[in-house]
């Protein structure tokens, strides 16, 4: 397995490579049976019906013996206190099988919505106990069943500046179509063509520029995946935290964050049409009297020459400006020379170079505006350049 040599030298060699890793931060549940659709839909943020409907036509362009297939591309989404606040990300995916080939009429066998729906979803595993007690707690009579099934599958991401923007179908089309069911990588044709499901790397649902995900046998390594290019999950956090995403119930504090102030309406995990879920008031309350004052953004650590460079600096810790000596917010993650933090954008921008952490003084702070950000959320400060 390949790790860069320092945190601070993968922040460039990432931007210029592809890179795998297994994602051990993440656990995967499963949700089964008649009901799946109808339960998740009144918890979740996201709009779940999809998940119920039949799946679209994918013809790949890959000359494999398997060149349609059912597949329906994964979701993001949050389960919210009664008040509001940020549990639990989800990602969620439909299974789709090697055999399903669209009929005649276009639908798919056993797609129709009044059947019985499986779902996997991609969670947080330092809370997995807490988060299966919480979703069996509001299943009451419906009819669906909640697994533990974290031995059986592993979550995988692909990443780096060589996927981050391109068309998943006429620049990757590997990755966006290839996997268990429909195989292209030789040494997992024997694996495509013996195993029941089809399991594909997906466009990452939140944003291109992250690149793929997918979740795989825990036993395989998944098709596309190189042993050279193979890396430690930690790469991939810091891809992250340089784009500006959150993840997981550490990174957005379970019970205190806001959803809107942790990005996720940019990161298409809200639908604001679907109806009345868990902590649907504040978000709705909040989306339309439009005004967020507050905004995750990805930091860079200075040194007192201003050069970026590894910091210990701890989550929780304040962000001052050091010419009025006034709070602008705080670090949530800190990874090297990178992090990210909830800061209040009237103020993260008006000095650049002014911003500190409270009691290192000697670290500096830079906030960014990633490239992502919809120009909606940050109108008065468009002189300010997005994230190279």
């Amino acid at each position: 397995m390949h790790r860069f040599t320092s945190i601070a030298r993968s922040c460039h060699t990432l931007n210029q490579t592809t890179a795998s890793s297994r994602l051990q931060s993440r656990a995967v549940i499963r949700f089964s049976g008649p009901d799946t659709v109808k339960f998740l839909q009144g918890l979740l943020t996201n709009d779940v019906r999809r998940f119920g409907e039949p799946p679209a036509e994918r013809t790949s362009s890959l000359p494999t013996p398997n060149l349609t297939t059912v597949s329906v591309p994964p979701m993001y989404a949050a389960l919210l206190t009664p008040q509001g606040r940020f549990l639990y990300d989800l990602f969620l995916y439909r299974p789709g099988r090697a055999s399903e080939k669209l009929d005649r009429t276009g639908s798919a066998p056993g797609s129709d919505s009044g059947g019985s729906v499986e779902l996997l979803a991609d969670v947080d595993a330092s809370v997995l106990d807490e988060l299966l007690q919480t979703f069996k707690r509001y299943r009451l009579r419906s009819k669906v069943e909640i697994e533990n099934v974290a031995e059986d599958f592993s979550c995988w991401q692909r990443f780096g500046g060589n996927l981050a923007g391109k068309s998943r179908i006429a620049e990757e089309p590997d990755a966006a179509n290839v996997g268990w069911g429909s195989g292209v990588d030789k040494s997992a044709q024997s694996s495509a063509h013996g195993d029941e499901h089809g399991w594909q790397w997906f466009q990452d649902p939140r944003l291109e520029c992250l690149g793929f995900r997918g979740i795989f046998p825990a036993n395989e390594t998944p098709p596309l995946v190189e042993a050279d290019k193979e890396t430690v999950e930690e790469n991939y956090s810091l891809w992250r935290i340089e784009n500006g995403v959150a993840e997981g119930s550490t990174e957005i504090p379970k019970g205190e964050a806001m959803a809107l102030e942790y990005n996720l309406a940019g990161l298409n995990a809200i639908s604001f049409d679907k109806g009345c879920y868990v902590g649907q008031e504040l978000i709705a309350r909040t989306h339309h009297r439009g005004v967020i004052r507050k905004r995750l953004l990805p930091l860079v650590f200075l040194d007192e020459n201003k050069r970026e460079a590894e910091q210990k600096v701890a989550p929780g810790s304040e962000v001052i400006d050091t010419t009025s000596g006034k709070k602008v917010g705080s670090v949530t993650t800190a990874l090297g020379c990178r992090g990210l933090g909830l800061l209040r954008l009237g103020d993260a921008f008006k000095d650049p170079g002014s911003l500190a952490v409270q009691g290192q003084e000697d670290v500096k702070v830079e906030a960014l505006r990633p490239k992502w950000w919809p120009a909606e959320w940050f109108p008065e400060h468009e002189q300010y350049s997005a994230v190279a």
